[in-house]
């Protein structure tokens, strides 16, 4: 009989349950299940780099001066 025997786990599930509800813990386990994904999604991205787009109001502001004036191309 060690200090964490099954019989210690199941009351120590117990009282999780009773304090926190099931729905609850139904949202985190869901909250850390999606977190995992984005990490590991994140973590695969970093290994291939996409090109950034470049939107129109960028391509705008690049053609603009210091002055706020538009360059003449």
């Amino acid at each position: 009989m060690g200090i964490l025997d099954w019989k210690h786990w199941v009351v120590i599930l117990v009282v999780v349950v009773l304090v926190f509800g099931t729905k609850k813990l139904k949202n985190l386990g869901a909250d850390v299940g999606e977190s995992i994904k984005g990490f590991r999604k994140a973590m695969n991205d970093d290994e291939e780099p996409a090109p950034a787009p470049l939107h129109q109001a960028d391509a705008a502001d690049a053609r603009r001066t210091v002055d706020g004036q538009p360059r003449q191309v």
